[in-house]
């Protein structure tokens, strides 16, 4: 049996085991298994990545930077540039290595919805609303897309604009709007970075990493503008199969 699966915590929700479970029935992957082990702390992290047969976890809040120290190996590509890992491989010997695929499925999903609307991505400037995390991995695709952005936070840090700074101007010019934060998840389906849509219009493109509900009110409020909308659920699926690459690969020296 191989086994695969997620930690993190809270995982009431999760994506992940949904994904995967659905993906080994279809394509008839048998002998697999993926399995959530909820975790606030990583005090028991050791002793999962004993567990015989486990080939692969995912990881998910709180433990994306904090899992680094637990690890032998680092993806340079991905995860130590970006300082977060969502993807661990567990090598036959026991070794263990650490990927960023959020950093590819939202590279990708981004180039892919774009090419579909006849847009290159050197015509774009962003506006990244969030400093977590996931707004690190967007801000690395964007470099490597040549895609010039601002942060865009609720306080003034690290040279990120505040909400108050945006106006018509700074709106206006950056077309491409990226939402990292998790408002307007559900349940909490009310919540919504506070972007003035007044400038927002049909030029825009907003994109919002949160995928349920799949209109959120960033993204309703975005289209009722005329602006071209996209959620984060290609993302997550791409994140996922390129996760599957990474644990299915006999390659030890693979990268994103």
């Amino acid at each position: 049996m191989n086994l695969y699966g997620l930690i993190g915590f809270p995982l009431t929700h999760s994506f992940s085991k949904r994904y995967f479970g659905d993906k080994f029935t279809r394509e008839g992957i048998k002998e697999s298994s993926y399995d959530l082990y909820e975790m606030e702390t990583l005090d028991g992290l050791a002793d999962l990545l004993k567990k015989p047969d486990l080939r692969g976890l995912n990881v998910t809040i709180p433990h994306k930077k904090a899992v680094i120290s637990h690890l032998d190996d680092l993806d340079d590509s991905s995860a130590e540039r970006i300082g977060a890992v969502n993807t661990i491989k567990i090598f036959a010997d026991g070794s263990t290595k650490g990927y960023n695929t959020d950093y590819y499925g939202f590279k990708q999903s981004l180039v892919e919805w774009l090419d579909r609307r006849g847009e290159a991505c050197s015509s774009f400037q962003a506006l990244i609303l969030g400093n977590g995390g996931a707004a690190k991995a967007v801000q690395v695709a964007l470099q490597d897309l040549e895609i010039t952005y601002q942060q865009v936070s609720r306080s003034p840090q690290n040279g990120c604009l505040v909400y108050e700074d945006l106006n018509e101007e700074i709106v206006g010019s950056h077309r491409l709007v990226i939402n990292t934060t998790p408002l307007g998840t559900f349940p909490n389906i009310e919540g919504c970075p506070a972007l003035p849509f007044e400038w927002v219009g049909n030029q825009h493109y907003l994109y919002d990493l949160v995928y349920n509900p799949a209109e959120t009110t960033f993204l309703k409020k975005g289209a009722e503008k005329g602006a071209a909308t996209q959620n984060g659920l290609k993302m997550l699926e791409l994140q996922a199969e390129k996760a599957w690459d990474i644990w299915t690969s006999d390659d030890e020296m693979w990268s994103i």
